[in-house]
Parts: structure tokens; C-alpha cells; sequence
């Protein structure tokens, strides 16, 4: 097989009588062997990753090593001569870095060693949970958690932002990146939803140059449920925009609740829009003018109704708009119950059939003048709407445990 024939083929060429000629392949020295070896290592890496192993702290260590590897034998006359005809990546043509000795005869160990890896208790082959850098910062953004010993002095605040959370004071927005928020600063005092717990950011360090450039800072960070980490501001960053259910907290009344314009901190919520319906049903025809359909809506208005006389939360007919309020910093659908619960005594008791037949009672439209709602609106916003209620007789908002004017 030396020669380059199968055995059959030689029988052949004998019978012939063509000699063939037996060519020895030459025996090479165990460094030889040992540095081809060490080439196929580099082959394998290159085929598999698409590039030539790299130098930099943020590379793999056995990348790194191959790096190193890769210098050296380009840097040997005798080592480009062995391997050149083996070579179908063209991976001795680059350009070798400047080393010391290149001429030494290096094993990997030792390269591992210039390379800042102890390797007193580990041999090459063993090293398969060598972090990069890059999985150290991963593990940074994770942090280590830890009791939290003077968690007395923060869990007022965490059970307050909760408190704030259920009531609809403060709002909750995703700040995912494809969620269209990025939250580009973090400041001490804000609140977070991350991993399922409230974290509070109790502590901005100075701020830093990372070695990317970017300005970092360490924090010290508070979590509902009793531990802290010192993670990086980055690390805290990219882990709100990895976790899907990542939330940030508003401020408690911040900003107008209500305005013609927002200011540019205002997280925009929806729109409260009143309806008015124009279907033939007798008891709407009869009370056209205080029939109104109150919601709350985080899109477009005139498309949440376009297809109104197909719906029958619409009553199955064309509605007018009128009336719209802008809202920031609000729980939409706790505003809505806020809404209907004080208009319920007026809530419009219908009955409508559906295209199928079959009957529909829409719940949310209420004999109520638009003046009322008006007067509503400003009570939510400036929040003494708890102090009312609807008294349908009087046609006005009331205050609780107040007779109605005479």
C-alpha cells in the first residue's frame, strides 16, 4: 500500500510484467509526530469554528493555547517545511506574532503556564471547565446572591412597591430589548421585577471605565425575598433584557396621570374613550344622549372601533367617539374597574342577539351624562375618586356618607 496500489492492483501489474517500484515512507522523530499532532489539533478547531484560533483574555483557553501553538510553528523553518504539506487551510501562510525563543521546543504545558493557567494539578486533556472570560462575566451577571442582614431596614420599601403594584400607583413595563424599552441608565431608589422578585438598587458605586469602554458601576441590590447581590450596573442591565418577565417599576403618582402632553420620564399607558352608540334598540334610541360605553384602551381608538356593528360588545352597531383621555403611569385594567365599579348603579341592563341568535349582555355601557364622566376623570386625577360614589337619581358623583344636595 506504500507504493499507492491496492494488492489486486499489483498482481496486475505483475502479470503484466510491469516491476513496481516499493517506496518506504520515511520514519519520522517523536517531536515530528508530536508537532504534527498538534497541528491536526489546530485543523480540527479551525474546521469546526470557521476561523483561526484568536488571542485575548475573552477566548476560550484552549483557543488561546492553539493561538499560541499556531505562532510558534509558524515562527520554525523546520516546523512550516514539516507541516506545509499537510496544510489544506493555508494556516501556515499567516503572518507569525513576535516570540521569545521561538525556537524552544514548548510543550502544552508550559504554554499553559505563560498563559496564566496552574496546571500543578491538572493535565491538558483535563481541562474541560476552564472559564473564559466571557463565562466569567455570565456568571457575574447572575451574582452570587446572599442574606441580606440588614433587610429589616429595606423590606418596608419592597412591601410598599408591592402594595403600590396591586394598587395600580405604580405601573409595570417591560424593559426587554424587543419590547421597544431599553433602559440605558440605573439610578439608586428604582425598583425592578427580575427573577420573579421586587429588587430594589440601594446603592450606585462610582462610576468606572469598563474594558469595553463603557461606563460601569457597582451595585448593591435588595430582593423581596431577603437577599442582596453586588452585581455590575451591565450585568444588571443585560440580565433584565435576557429574562422575558422583567419589569420596571414607575414612580408612585409620577408625573400627570392626564394631559394633552407627557413629559419625556412618562411611561404612556392608553386612553380612557367614551362611546356613544347609534343602534335602533329601543332603550338606546330613548336615551341616546346619556348611553355611553366607557373603556380603557392601550392602542388606537378609532381602530379598536372600527369594526364595531360586527361586535357585540358594540351592540352590533356604528359608535361615535366622544370623548377621549390620554393616561401615563396607570394600570389600564385597574383603571377600567375603577371606572365601571363607580358607575355600576347606572350600568345599562341589555340584551342583545348576537349574528348567531344567540344572546349577548354587554357590560360595559351605563346611563350616565357626559358631564359625570368628565367630573370622574378629574377626580381620578387629582385622587379623591375613592371618596365618591354615583348616585343615578341626582345624576351626579357624590361623596360617600354625604346626602345628596337638596
Amino acid at each position: 500500500m506504500a507504493n499507492g496500489f491496492t494488492d489486486e492492483d499489483d498482481a496486475l501489474l505483475a502479470e503484466l510484467g510491469i516491476e513496481v517500484e516499493t517506496k518506504k515512507a520515511a520514519a519520522r522523530t517523536p517531536r515530528e509526530e508530536r508537532i504534527i499532532a498538534g497541528f491536526e489539533d489546530i485543523q480540527r478547531f479551525v474546521a469546526k469554528n470557521g476561523h483561526t484560533p484568536q488571542h485575548g483574555e475573552d477566548r476560550d483557553i484552549f483557543e488561546r493555547l492553539y493561538a499560541v501553538r499556531l505562532d510558534r510553528l509558524r515562527a520554525q523553518a523546520d516546523c512550516r517545511a514539516l507541516l506545509e504539506p499537510l496544510d489544506d487551510q493555508g494556516l501556515m501562510a499567516g503572518v507569525e506574532q513576535s516570540l521569545a525563543d521561538p525556537d524552544d521546543d514548548i510543550s502544552d504545558e508550559e504554554l499553559l503556564e505563560q498563559l496564566g493557567v496552574d496546571t500543578a494539578a491538572n493535565d491538558i486533556t483535563e481541562l474541560r471547565h476552564v472559564r473564559s472570560a466571557a463565562d466569567k462575566r455570565a456568571a457575574e451577571e447572575i451574582a452570587n446572591r446572599e442574606r441580606c442582614e440588614d433587610f429589616d431596614r429595606y423590606k418596608p420599601l419592597l412591601d410598599a412597591a408591592q402594595a403600590d403594584i396591586d394598587s395600580g400607583a405604580r405601573i409595570t413595563q417591560s424593559i426587554r430589548k424587543d419590547a421597544g424599552f431599553l433602559k440605558t441608565d440605573i439610578r439608586a431608589g428604582e425598583f425592578f421585577i427580575l427573577g420573579g422578585q421586587v429588587a430594589y438598587v440601594a446603592e450606585v458605586g462610582d462610576a468606572f471605565k469598563a474594558p469595553n469602554g463603557e461606563s460601569d458601576a457597582r451595585l448593591r441590590v435588595i430582593y423581596s425575598n431577603g437577599t442582596e447581590s453586588n452585581l455590575l450596573l451591565r450585568s444588571l442591565q443585560r440580565a433584565l433584557y435576557k429574562d422575558e418577565s422583567s419589569r420596571s417599576l414607575s414612580e408612585p403618582n409620577a408625573g400627570p396621570l392626564f394631559a394633552s402632553e407627557n413629559e419625556a420620564d412618562d411611561l404612556a399607558s392608553g386612553t380612557i374613550y367614551v362611546l356613544r352608540s347609534q343602534s335602533d334598540n329601543p332603550i338606546v334610541t330613548a336615551n341616546r344622549n346619556l348611553v355611553h360605553k366607557i373603556g380603557v384602551t392601550g392602542g388606537d381608538v378609532a381602530k379598536r372601533v372600527a369594526n364595531a356593528r360586527l361586535d357585540p360588545t358594540f351592540l352590533l352597531d356604528e359608535v361615535e367617539i366622544v370623548a377621549t383621555y390620554k393616561l401615563f403611569n396607570i394600570s389600564r385594567t385597574k383603571l377600567e374597574n375603577l371606572i365601571h365599579r363607580i358607575f355600576d348603579p347606572a350600568r345599562l341592563d341589555i340584551e342583545i342577539k348576537d349574528r348567531f341568535g344567540s344572546p349577548v349582555v354587554p357590560r360595559e355601557w351605563f346611563l350616565v351624562p357626559l358631564f359625570v364622566i368628565d367630573d370622574a376623570v378629574e377626580r381620578i386625577k387629582d385622587g379623591t375618586i375613592t371618596e365618591y360614589i354615583y348616585d343615578p337619581a341626582m345624576a351626579l358623583l357624590i361623596r360617600q356618607n354625604e346626602s345628596p344636595p337638596v
